[in-house]
């Protein structure tokens, strides 16, 4: 028995090893390229050429109960320097259908019964098409995006791409939350998507900003409605392309968290969807072991990793056991390296220096992620919807950062 506990210590410290040691990897690697001058997007080379086709694409914003966001959100895709697109502003459970969009580019779609779901609010702008579309882009309705979004997004279907992430960057950054909050997100950019497509793997999805060939997404078979869409998603599709594609070019702003409470409850809800939907890990990790895909083996282990929150406490525990067991000093080693790392990827993805100073508070941060794990149970009996309220429109956001 005591062997057997053994074993299973090491299992789970080489586990957390190497998940925590992985982004140190990525930042050698990145290091390295840049010191050799080396360019990893595909995106700079191809956008000097003509594109072949334009693509058709269908933006779909999802709004449930308001429509207080989504003018802004239509006034950024209206102001799109490419022009082969229709927006589709599907209005679930609106009271008050009361925007007007005089433009022949935008639909407004209002299902008669509420359908309660990202997903079916999806589907129900895709039985709507008012044309053929060759592909749809997910938007929430706190998002917006630069002018040339979709001109980034027709350069990468036409390399091939039949699924491509664009990179989210926060809309506000305020407040100390939003700032640390976007300091998170910046580091999963690096980490989840930036390198992987630097080194050829699929890169991860958000459950906003992703463009996907109609067709492709046509073919993803929902068993359940109440969240998981983007894992639920992202399962499916990297299965089904040689790589999902991420287009740091291509950029989307997103609402940041501004309280600890609504910090506390949007982690509550992924924390929950986290354990969840671990099914889908295991089934992309094992079709990769099947076929021997080192992308998918890649990927599936990635779907596995736990929340940050768990790395560290799972870390910390290891460092705790190994004072009596040996090995204490390689934990204190990869801790300090993992929290280094953190800090340099945050500061290399970001342009100031503000969300960097943030991270001197991250244990408030951490205190909050603390208390949504403990309310874990909570998020399976209920609907923890993030609220948004920033009205912000694209222009201010263009001139605030000098793009």
């Amino acid at each position: 028995m005591t062997t057997v506990l053994h074993i299973i210590f090491w299992i789970i410290q080489a586990a957390l090893a190497f998940y925590l040691l992985l982004p140190t990897f990525f930042l050698l690697v990145y290091g390295i390229k840049r010191l050799l001058g080396l360019q990893a997007s595909p995106y700079a080379k191809a956008a000097a050429q003509p594109p072949a086709k334009e693509y058709s694409f269908a933006a779909i914003i999802t709004a449930h109960k308001s429509l207080q966001l989504v003018p802004p959100l239509v006034d950024s895709l209206l102001r799109q320097t490419y022009r082969h697109f229709k927006v589709y502003v599907v209005a679930d459970a609106c009271e008050q259908v009361d925007v007007q969009f005089n433009h022949p580019n935008v639909i407004v779609l209002q299902p008669p019964a509420p359908l309660n779901a990202k997903i079916k609010s999806i589907d129900y702008a895709i039985n709507n098409f008012v044309e053929a579309h060759d592909a749809l882009i997910i938007f929430d309705t706190d998002n917006l995006v630069r002018p040339d979004y979709l001109a980034v997004l027709n350069t990468y279907f036409n390399l091939g791409y039949r699924a491509v992430q664009t990179n989210m960057l926060p809309k506000n950054t305020g407040s100390l939350m939003s700032k640390l909050d976007a300091a998170g997100n910046l580091y999963y950019n690096f980490v989840d998507r930036r390198m992987r497509m630097e080194l050829g793997m699929s890169a991860h999805i958000w459950g906003l900003g992703i463009a996907i060939e109609t067709a492709l997404y046509r073919s993803v078979v929902y068993n359940n409605f109440l969240g998981g869409f983007d894992k639920k998603v992202q399962a499916d599709i990297v299965t089904r392309v040689p790589v999902l594609a991420y287009a740091e070019e291509a950029v989307v702003y997103d609402e940041k968290i501004e309280s600890g409470e609504a910090l506390e409850k949007q982690r509550t809800r992924w924390l929950h969807a986290y354990f969840k939907y671990f099914r889908y890990a295991w089934d992309v990790l094992w079709k990769g072991l099947r076929t021997f895909n080192f992308n998918l083996i890649f990927f599936g282990l990635q779907l596995m990793r736990p929340p940050l929150l768990l790395q560290l406490g799972g870390a910390f525990i290891c460092l705790a056991i190994s004072l009596f067991t040996g090995g204490a000093l390689a934990w204190v080693a990869i801790i300090a390296l993992f929290i280094i790392t953190f800090f340099a990827i945050v500061r290399v993805m970001s342009n100031g220096t503000e969300i960097v100073k943030a991270l001197l508070y991250l244990p408030v941060f951490m205190y909050y992620q603390a208390r949504a794990l403990l309310r874990i149970k909570k998020a399976g009996k209920s609907y923890l919807k993030t609220e948004n309220t920033q009205v912000v429109y694209i222009e201010d956001i263009l001139k605030r950062t000098g793009h």
